[in-house]
């Protein structure tokens, strides 16, 4: 980057007064755009080279402290892939655009239809019969300009889903089927990053992050399941309402976040399970080397 679009940044900027009562410099989304259309440059690059003079994007304010510059941009510069972008994947997709993920791969096969109104917060009846990742990428944009998103309408398959993840930090597995979350943490394990699994069933949920190298997800289903697709799987027969699509995505974007930012207590060889119904929270603890 040159420094005259360090100048500009700085000259853009302006100092505010935040919520704590402490003077602090920004520059808000209008300025940013005027400077990224001047040199060509796509917004979250202008992001990008703020936060490293130290200068927020006031969208960002109310991040502060409980994320530090350092770490903020940290997050504009990591790449997340979400796979699946219904129920979990849209609550996830969400949360790191506005809390400020650079880079988002959204990988989703299917188009959105009437029975997804009830808890996928990309859905609307404007969007029935769209393409969930295409719809991904407009609602982020139309929240966060400065995130950049790469939808993907394909089926995840042995054969292209290593050149989809390729250069992703973190994977969410947002998906609704053991196959394809078995295939999902393999291809994980072959890149080397990191897998955060959730699902979800009436009113209970859990989440696991699966490191490569790890047995992750065969420890939690039957080698039967894995052969094809059950369709007397528990939330086929239970439902997923909204709440715990909303509580469960919400762990699991708390999860991406402290990966990245190397921050607090992983669930890695932990299933959580949450009871929302009984107000339950528990931890089932796994040996490493358990299969």
């Amino acid at each position: 980057m040159t420094s005259g679009i360090h100048q500009q940044i700085h000259e853009k900027s302006i100092k505010i007064t935040d919520p704590a009562g402490r003077e602090v410099h920004v520059i808000e989304d209008r300025a940013a755009l005027e400077i990224a259309c001047q040199y060509s440059l796509s917004l979250q690059e202008i992001y990008i080279e703020a936060l490293r003079l130290l200068v927020y994007p006031y969208r960002y304010i109310r991040n502060m402290d409980i994320i530090s510059p350092t770490e903020q941009l940290k997050l504009a510069e990591s790449q997340v892939a979400i796979v699946g972008a219904g129920g979990l994947g849209g609550q996830v997709i969400i949360l790191l655009a506005r809390i400020g993920i650079g880079r988002l791969i959204v990988v989703d096969y299917d188009q959105f239809d009437e029975t997804n109104l009830n808890r996928q917060a990309l859905c609307s009846r404007e969007v029935l019969q769209r393409s969930k990742s295409q719809t991904a990428a407009e609602i982020v944009a139309s929240i966060n300009p400065g995130i950049r998103v790469i939808p993907h309408q394909v089926r995840i398959s042995t054969d292209g889903i290593d050149q989809i993840l390729v250069g992703t930090d973190v994977i969410v597995d947002a998906l609704d089927n053991v196959p394809d979350r078995l295939m999902l943490q393999e291809a994980a394990c072959r890149l080397g990053v990191p897998m955060v699994h959730g699902a979800l069933a009436g009113f209970e949920g859990r989440i696991m992050t699966v490191y490569p190298g790890d047995s992750g997800l065969k420890q939690l289903y039957d080698i039967a399941e894995t052969a094809k697709v059950d369709k007397e799987r528990p939330e086929a027969l239970l439902g997923v309402p909204a709440v715990t699509a909303a509580v469960i995505g919400t762990l699991q974007t708390m999860e991406v976040l402290k990966i990245l930012l190397h921050r607090g207590n992983i669930f890695r060889h932990i299933m959580a399970h949450i009871d929302l119904e009984n107000g339950r929270f528990e931890e089932f603890c796994f040996k490493a080397g358990d299969k």
